[in-house]
């Protein structure tokens, strides 16, 4: 059998220390609890002790149920408050037409819901009795179980995800987390999602962004009033896990862009020529882009983050003719008719709108500058490529690498080359860049 891979001491430790420093203290439950709740001490949860005993008790890799809690909460319980898709506590067990992990928990455990929901050592101990019992379905046994890598296909399931390229999205996360190369099986002839066709570059709106549609049951198509504002949103939930959501019929919620924390990732769901469900009675003239988080925890909200979602903003108003301000830009709850808080007290709007307005105080670099109007970039470095976007001259861009493509003439000259856009994150020809040769000084081929 494989030999025991595990997660790096230093960088496990470092997430339950994080765990440890945060608001993971037990929430007293409410005194007409249905059934009997175990006695736990008072004080603050040992939240290292609780996986170490969950893993012990049901023969689940340590690691595994650390980087699956991280992956869903930030190990952070929320004081059993439940995301959006109505799961709860550190391992986010879900109770939903899609995903029955609450329901399991209970079954396996023989806790009540109330204690799973809201004590973060139960609730750990659930997903572990979850997690052991489709590890016991896929017949992974003996040795194979200490093996983190062989873990792959149980922790998918455990997502719950709405398609097997979701399921492999959220699964890679969790094993980016442990720092382990993943046994995928199954998943290892899935395209993740975000591999890009001619189709998905033509529906999205903003160049650069993943399509994936959320289920037509969730939005509606076309507009009756023009788009005049921007819904900045937070997810109370995972990345996948909302992109799950969004997809499932019964969730009757949308968003048009989902992004990513880590990295700054843009999902595109709906297109922005419809109307996403996103801030009730407000839907007709918005735009919605959900941030992936919780309101109560600013360790989300990284500069990743905020960096890609100014540049989207800023597309959208730009396209739009939107001010870039905050009458036109605003948080879900500033909207009239509201119940919702997000994105809450730890969203840094000043930031976010210098970001916006381009008043960075760490510029992006460029190396070179366009000239003519309406220069085309495409999604290949051919002629009968996507055309992605159009840039107005001059227009300081940055070439990552150079390619040779179709053959153009213009401005009297002519070139093979082309370059390839960092921001556009397509091809346009070296023609239209204002360099002496056609092919451009310090740049490597692609």
């Amino acid at each position: 059998m494989g030999k025991s891979a595990r997660v790096p001491v230093s960088k496990l430790s470092a997430l339950l220390a994080a765990a440890a420093a945060g608001a993971l203290a037990l929430s007293a439950l409410p005194s007409n609890a249905a059934q009997p709740i175990e006695p736990v001490a008072a004080g603050p949860v040992d939240i290292s002790t609780a996986f170490t005993n969950a893993s012990t008790k049901y023969d689940v890799p340590r690691e595994v149920l650390v980087a699956v809690g991280y992956a869903e909460s930030h190990l952070d319980g929320h004081d059993g408050k439940p995301s959006q898709a109505n799961g709860y506590g550190v391992m986010h067990l879900v109770s939903n037409n899609k995903n029955p992990t609450m329901s399991e928990a209970t079954r396996l455990t023989g806790l009540p819901v109330e204690q799973l929901a809201k004590d973060t050592p139960s609730n750990i101990l659930g997903a572990a009795a979850v997690l052991d019992s489709y590890a016991d379905a896929s017949g992974l046994q003996g040795d194979a179980r200490k093996d983190a890598r062989r873990w792959y296909e149980v922790v998918a399931k455990y997502s719950h995800s709405a398609d097997a390229p979701t399921a492999r999205l959220y699964t890679d996360e969790v094993f980016r987390i442990i720092g382990v190369a993943p046994q995928r099986g199954q998943y290892a002839k899935v395209a993740p999602l975000g591999t890009q066709t001619e189709s998905s570059v033509e529906a999205v709106d903003y160049p650069g962004a993943i399509w994936n549609a959320a289920s037509p049951s969730n939005y509606t198509v076309g507009r009756t009033k023009a788009i005049s504002a921007i819904t900045i949103h937070v997810t109370q939930g995972s990345y996948a896990g909302t992109i799950s959501w969004f997809k499932n019929p019964s969730a009757q919620v949308s968003a048009h862009y989902v992004i990513r924390s880590s990295d700054g990732q843009v999902t595109q769901m709906v297109a922005e020529k419809d109307k996403a469900w996103h801030v009730g009675t407000e839907n007709g003239y918005t735009v919605g882009i959900e941030h992936e988080g919780w309101v109560d925890q600013p360790s989300w909200f990284t500069d990743a983050m905020y960096r890609s979602s100014a540049a989207l903003t800023r597309n959208i108003a730009d396209r739009r003719g939107i001010p870039k301000d905050r009458a036109h830009i605003k948080g879900h709850s500033e909207f009239p008719n509201q119940t919702h808080t997000d994105p809450g007290p730890n969203w840094n709007w000043n930031y976010y709108m210098q970001l916006v307005n381009g008043g960075d105080p760490n510029p992006p670099t460029y190396n070179f500058t366009t000239y003519g109007s309406g220069v085309r970039v495409r999604a290949t470095p051919r002629l009968t490529g996507t055309i992605l976007t159009e840039l107005p001259g001059p227009t300081q861009v940055f070439v990552t690498c150079q390619t040779p493509g179709d053959t153009v003439n213009a401005e009297g000259k002519t070139n093979s080359w082309w370059a390839k856009l960092r921001d556009q994150g397509g091809y346009m020809t070296n023609v239209y860049i204002a360099a002496a040769n056609p092919k451009l000084p310090g740049v490597a081929d692609c």
